[in-house]
């Protein structure tokens, strides 16, 4: 028995030797010879510029609809005014938070330390400018959200983040996309072609962060009307963008043998053309107006065409799930652009238009040295712009002929402020986040929601929810915020700035 204890003590004693030997050497043994021991900032920020952007024409389904451009019938409960927080808002959300993780590694880690290097000061400067356009769009779509508490280093993570106010989110927005332009160096090393918007063109993320600054002043006039005004006539004295070849466009691919990087309408098309068909008040005003984007946007409905008659006819909004329809009665998207897999065209998400019909709004308040005589001038630029890029390349003579019906502003200040806005409201085909963000904010154009209750009281969203993970896991800051807000954490609470 002795001897059997020996003998299990020195083969004990051997395999803790052995043990000590092997772990030596086991960091060099367990580094991967094929794969990076860290990401490369470079692929993180192109990851995040391809889900981040191109998601700003996704969720057609839900805000698309609630903005009454498309009508996604029985299919998506959100269309319909019902809360989905377990599918829909939860996904949202974390693709969200995803997109900060990812954007904050690049500061926290990658590129920690080179603050004011010439290999990281550019690089980190364009990554916090498109981390606040992503703040923007968070902040606007659900309000208040973790913001101080969220993106910290993994030292100092916090996994229960507190919600901050969204007056509070944005005031820091603002302050940190000025120091982030003032970072901007043209001598530095960039991103190159791994930023796929601008390819590290330093002019060109200058306009496009002075523009930003432009938008999020405006979001703010009927909030905080002294800090909207700073805002905007700040950054109308910087450079802005100045014309479509400017403009914040990601290249896309085609659906024909790629695996990511589709234009988001055209991906949305081929996925599911039954959540597809355009909205009765979008096709009416197109109609109405005799517009020339009209056959570039929608697809005569099949029964027309097969009668012979082609005729535009948009899908109500909002019906309700026991309403039967025939969806061929109705239009979808113009097949020879959102259906064919082998073209595609650039995804805009932040335009020369935006700015001029911004101009035109600053015109008519008087601010920035504008003055209400100029509004019509950047209205009808506006329009021009917005009629010129992929995929209408309207001829200049058609623009003419709609202007000379369409571009004259008149009536009272409030009157012609609607008139900007209904022509906005157009020109955000395809950028839904944003076009639901200035009807809340202007009230315009003047939307009535479907027949359907929903969990609204038959009125349309003002906000998303907030995700079913949040409530459950993160439940003290989580009420807390619910707690903030008129109706609690519904679609019927409004976010801060939306007063109208």
């Amino acid at each position: 028995m002795k001897r059997f204890s020996k003998k299990i003590r020195l083969s004990v004693l051997g395999l803790l030797v052995t043990a000590s030997a092997c772990t030596n050497n086991f960091e060099e043994i367990n580094i991967s010879p094929t794969q990076p021991r860290s990401v490369p900032a470079e692929y993180l920020y192109s990851q995040a510029q391809l889900s981040g952007f191109l998601a700003d024409g996704t969720n057609w389904w839900q805000v698309g609809s609630w903005v009454q451009q498309w009508a996604s019938g029985s299919l998506s409960a959100p269309s319909q005014y019902l809360e989905d927080r377990d599918i829909y808002e939860t996904n949202n959300w974390t693709a969200h938070y995803e997109l900060i993780k990812n954007l904050s590694q690049i500061r926290n880690q990658l590129l920690k330390g080179e603050e004011a290097t010439p290999t990281g000061r550019t690089k980190l400067a364009i990554a916090r400018i498109t981390e606040i356009y992503f703040w923007q769009r968070m902040t606007d779509f659900w309000g208040d959200i973790p913001y101080t508490q969220a993106g910290l280093p993994d030292n100092n993570l916090i996994l229960l983040p507190k919600y901050d106010k969204q007056e509070d989110i944005y005031k820091s927005l603002i302050t940190e996309l000025d120091a982030a332009v003032a970072q901007l160096t043209a001598t530095d090393v960039s991103y190159g072609n791994a930023d796929f918007v601008y390819k590290g063109d330093v002019t060109k993320w200058r306009k496009f962060a002075n523009s930003l600054k432009l938008r999020m002043g405006m979001r703010l006039r009927f909030a905080d009307a002294a800090l909207a005004r700073k805002t905007v006539e700040e950054a109308l004295k910087a450079p802005l963008i100045e014309s479509n070849a400017d403009n914040g466009a990601m290249p896309t691919v085609t659906q024909d043998g790629n695996p990511f990087g589709y234009h988001p309408t055209i991906g949305g098309y081929n996925s599911s053309k039954e959540l597809n068909q355009l909205a009765a008040p979008f096709i009416d005003v197109l109609l109405a107006k005799n517009d020339p984007r009209l056959p570039r946007i929608a697809e005569p409905t099949e029964n027309s065409k097969k009668a012979g008659k082609p005729i535009y006819r948009g899908l109500g909004v909002a019906l309700g799930g026991s309403v039967i329809i025939n969806r061929d009665d109705y239009s979808y998207g113009t097949i020879a652009i959102y259906n064919d897999r082998k073209a595609t065209f650039p995804y805009v998400f932040l335009a020369y238009s935006d700015n001029l019909f911004f101009k035109a709004e600053a015109a008519l308040l008087g601010w920035g040295g504008l003055t209400p005589a100029q509004a019509e001038g950047f209205y009808q630029a506006g329009i021009r712009a917005t009629m010129q890029i992929q995929p209408y390349s309207i001829a200049e003579t058609a623009i003419t002929e709609y202007l000379s019906r369409e571009g004259k502003l008149t009536g009272t200040e409030e009157q012609q402020l609607e008139q900007i806005m209904n022509q906005k409201w157009i020109s955000l085909f395809m950028r839904h986040y944003e076009a639901y963000a200035e009807w809340r904010r202007t009230g315009y154009p003047k939307l009535k929601p479907g027949p359907n209750p929903g969990t609204t009281n038959g009125q349309i969203p003002r906000r998303g929810v907030y995700s079913s993970t949040e409530r459950l896991r993160n439940a003290t800051n989580y009420n807390e915020a619910s707690s903030r807000m008129a109706n609690g954490d519904t679609y019927l609470s409004k976010v801060w700035w939306d007063k109208r």
